[in-house]
């Protein structure tokens, strides 16, 4: 009898939540991360993939998606657009409510072979349409709907979101963050903050956030961003961070300047996590994935390391599922991406229309999740092998 279901041989792990960043081979049990070691023996397991060549990674998350296809006007197809660009967990960042978080529930993620998690809208509408702002209506903002709603699906909730954009609050200034906050405060879990063009400094906003909470869109560079008119670091954001504030990239259709994100950098203020914010108003570009996203960071100057990080570790710590997921430590889900550093040049656009051209690219060659192969592209040197 064979001692492992799946083993990837020959690529090279990186784990930073382990420091590992080394050529091991990687074995996959009952669902679930078997051992990590060098040179584990192809007979001990019933099917090999060689990685040769390919970087060994866990499952990307994506914090902050819209997945709600067919009904809120942002959803995209899970499957095609997550788990088969290496997102193998991806959490949608309020295209739900509690009026028809059901739903989303039982037709999307229930349905679909990517994990999926999920920040509730404050709003009961969720985000339908483009049509009217979800919290121009504070009758939507009900916070013991989302309390009770949460609470009966606490296994794939794992926070409270409110856009607080003035397009999306009308008139309501901060009454929807306050609503929000009490909703996250009662059920014990983070709340996510989409910031930008919002109806009050952004320092006024970050004294609402406590340790945990997720503050998207972080480089959107529209007004009340985290840098003043002269290009430096808010205080407000820099004391937000060492309060333990998680700075989100979201890079969406309209929130991410390489200007913004290059000044920060310079001053050594990294994101905590990066996500796409995909949707169907970026899923041809700027966005295209998770994978691109992180390139464009990789041509920032972030390393290897941190930037994976950003879409593995750091995101499993906001869910509440470090050593869970994000990691290649035994007993975690047996979830993996094989990726291609691709060497050349690339061009990478941000939502202003500004263009980079960067020399390196994440390319997914195989993913795996829950110990089994979902997809991977062999080449020469990637061999599928079975026993």
């Amino acid at each position: 009898m064979k001692q492992y279901d799946l083993l990837i041989t020959n690529g090279t792990v990186i784990d930073p939540a382990h420091s590992l960043h080394q050529q091991l081979d990687v074995a996959l049990a009952g669902g679930r991360v078997a051992a990590v070691a060098p040179a584990l023996p192809p007979s001990s397991a019933r099917q090999v993939l060689d990685a040769s060549g390919l970087l060994v990674l866990p499952g990307l998350i994506d914090l902050h998606t819209h997945l709600f296809a067919g009904v809120s006007f942002l959803g995209v197809e899970p499957d095609p657009n997550c788990l088969a660009k290496g997102v193998t967990t991806a959490v949608d960042a309020g295209s739900a409510g509690a009026s028809d978080f059901a739903g989303f529930r039982r037709y999307v993620i229930d349905a679909s072979q990517t994990r999926i998690y999920a920040f509730l809208n404050i709003s009961a509408l969720g985000m339908l349409t483009d049509l009217v702002g979800e919290l121009e209506d504070l009758r939507y903002a009900d916070a013991d709907r989302a309390v009770a709603v949460a609470k009966e699906h606490r296994d794939r909730i794992v926070g409270i979101k409110v856009r607080l954009s003035r397009a999306f609050v009308g008139e309501n200034g901060l009454e929807p963050l306050r609503r929000a906050r009490a909703a996250a405060d009662r059920l014990e879990l983070p709340l996510m903050v989409h910031v930008g063009n919002t109806p009050a400094p952004l320092a006024e906003i970050l004294d609402q956030l406590e340790p945990g909470d997720v503050l998207t869109h972080c480089y959107h560079g529209n007004a009340e961003g985290i840098l003043d008119d002269q290009g430096r670091v808010l205080p407000a954001a820099r004391h937000a961070v060492t309060r333990g504030v998680v700075m989100d990239v979201g890079h969406g259709r309209g929130s991410f300047s390489f200007a913004v994100a290059e000044r920060a950098l310079e001053q050594g203020f990294l994101p905590g996590t990066i996500s796409s914010d995909l949707h169907t108003q970026n899923i041809h570009g700027p966005v295209f994935d998770l994978a691109t996203t992180l390139s464009k960071f990789l041509h920032l100057g972030l390393t290897l390391s941190e930037v994976v990080t950003m879409a593995t570790a750091r995101p499993a710590a906001v869910m509440g599922w470090t050593g869970e997921l994000g990691t290649l430590a035994k007993g975690a889900r047996g979830d993996l991406v094989l990726m291609r550093l691709e060497e050349g040049q690339f061009r990478f656009e941000d939502t202003k229309g500004d263009v980079r051209i960067g020399h390196r690219r994440l390319a997914p060659q195989g993913i795996i999740k829950d110990g089994k192969v979902y997809a991977f592209r062999p080449s020469v040197g990637n061999r599928r092998q079975t026993s």
